[in-house]
């Protein structure tokens, strides 16, 4: 078993799962804000002599929410590739991937990174079961809703509702586990979007101090953690 031992995290009272809200939704807010103002990604992220990362934001959401990591990993010395034609991540599963597929053909990028959030996860584990999986090394997913999350039920629009459990999409993804290995699951104890977690049996699990769905983005300890494993060897651990 490849996944680390973690101890269970006590529940949040309500008014700290209250504060974890409001905290997270102030974080993703201000990204946004910043992303409107940065849209577009420095000349220096095709630059670096590492493993080539690629970026998978969630929906709703463009690679500016992913700016502390691209840039934590492009210090180290990864180019970092975000890619337009995700838009805001509203498409099907099967159309993101499929987007991502084409990126990595057209750089002929290899033993590349996939660095993900939220629904992006899903579409990272969906190119890892495709044609161009033999060119990505490992999947990095955090706060990923592998088996879909409850809430989406309630959501206003079918792009959100499409990330329910009952979803066909989630089931056979959920079912197909024979890329799980070579993803890491970066999760946090308590989750206000994925009232299931986001632990994923059969990958490595690295668990999070920090609670929230968008504010781990930007936290220490993940982006601490996301530069360690870009340079991990998910078969040999090295």
């Amino acid at each position: 078993m490849r996944t680390r031992p973690e101890p269970q995290p006590e529940p949040l009272p309500p008014l700290r799962r209250l504060g974890v809200h409001a905290s997270d939704y102030a974080w993703a807010v201000s990204s946004i804000w910043e992303g409107a103002r940065r849209p577009h990604p420095p000349e220096r992220f095709r630059h670096g002599g590492l493993a080539p990362v690629v970026l998978v934001p969630g929906v709703l959401e463009s690679w500016t929410m992913m700016r502390l990591i691209a840039e934590r990993l492009n210090r180290a010395g990864h180019p970092v590739h975000v890619l337009p034609e995700l838009r805001l991540n509203t498409a099907p599963l099967a159309e993101g991937a499929a987007l991502v597929e084409e990126h990595l053909r057209a750089g002929d990028l290899r033993d590349a990174v996939i660095v993900a959030h939220s629904k992006g996860g899903l579409i990272a584990k969906l190119v890892l079961l495709g044609e161009e999986q033999e060119r990505v090394a490992r999947v990095i997913a955090i706060a990923t809703p592998f088996a879909g999350s409850e809430l989406a039920r309630w959501m206003p629009t079918r792009t959100l509702r499409s990330l329910h459990p009952s979803d066909p999409s989630i089931r056979d993804l959920v079912a197909r586990t024979e890329a799980d290995a070579r993803i890491v699951s970066i999760h946090p104890p308590f989750d206000p979007h994925i009232p299931g977690g986001s632990r994923l049996a059969g990958a490595e699990n690295v668990p999070t101090a920090e609670s929230g769905h968008f504010r781990i983005l930007g936290s220490p300890e993940v982006l601490d953690a996301v530069e360690q494993l870009a340079g991990h060897d998910p078969v040999t651990g090295s």
